[in-house]
């Protein structure tokens, strides 16, 4: 049976389920675009009614920007970050509806906002695996140790993304928000990856970017909750993981043994 190595803690290990953005793949590579694309339209189109955002700009979504509005980071604890693909619709619609749009058309409009930007996004593909993660992954591969995906975004979303970046068929098992009753911190996504791999979640381990990820560890059961931050967790950076067991900058950190 592998085991497991992070820093002085070990454990038998029986596979490994991975949330995707922020985790698997770098998310701003991903979804910076994305966020500008929206906003900027979103912004457009509220200026055309005379209105503006409900509030600063960098809380519609949770991003970071710099002194000329570009944006450069997110807010780990934000809707970006967090927030499924139909909150985040949601979310954004609500400012037209906010600025005296009907409801029904304000959905309509962001809707179409979203299938622009995400045809943008497809034309350059900016998926990109985190550093460590290849070799991971090999790892993996050579002790045959199960893996799975959950992530808020869709199943279909979610195995697109893994395509681009040649690591679909790591994954035989991919649980996206469309597939379970409750999302993150809720346990349905850890509990139905560990059923379709034929595990209990006492013998996995959750690895993610967001205390979601880490809640939902800990809410199904799962062994052990390993939050992964670029930054210097050391010094406060990673503080919004209260709730990970283990927390690691790349995956060079992590060891796999037979």
């Amino acid at each position: 049976m592998p085991v497991l190595e992070i820093h002085e803690r070990r454990m038998i290990c029986s596979g490994l389920l991975f949330d995707k953005d922020g985790t698997l793949l770098h998310f701003m590579s991903l979804w910076g675009g994305w966020a500008s694309y929206m906003l900027q339209a979103l912004e457009e189109r509220l200026e055309l009614i005379g209105k503006g955002f409900t509030g600063p700009r960098d809380k519609v979504l949770g991003t970071l920007q710099d002194s000329l509005g570009q944006l450069y980071s997110y807010d780990r604890k934000g809707p970006l970050a967090m927030a499924t693909a139909e909150e985040t619709i949601g979310l954004l619609a609500w400012q037209l509806y906010a600025a005296g749009m009907p409801w029904n058309e304000a959905l309509l409009q962001v809707r179409q906002m979203e299938k622009n930007a995400m045809v943008q996004v497809r034309q350059t593909k900016p998926a990109f695996p985190m550093p460590g993660l290849n070799e991971l992954l090999k790892q993996c591969r050579t002790l045959k140790l199960p893996l799975a995906v959950v992530t808020s975004d869709t199943t279909a979303a979610a195995k697109e993304h893994l395509a681009w970046m040649g690591l679909l068929e790591n994954f035989p098992v991919i649980i996206g928000r469309d597939q379970v009753k409750q999302g993150k911190p809720g346990p349905d996504m850890a509990l139905a990856a560990c059923r379709q791999l034929g595990l209990q979640p006492e013998e996995v381990a959750v690895i993610g970017d967001s205390n979601g990820d880490m809640q939902m560890a800990k809410q199904a059961g799962c062994a052990l909750a390993i939050g992964l931050y670029e930054g210097d967790a050391d010094h406060g950076d990673a503080r919004h993981l209260v709730d990970a067991d283990l927390i690691i900058s790349d995956y060079n950190e992590i060891r796999l043994k037979a």
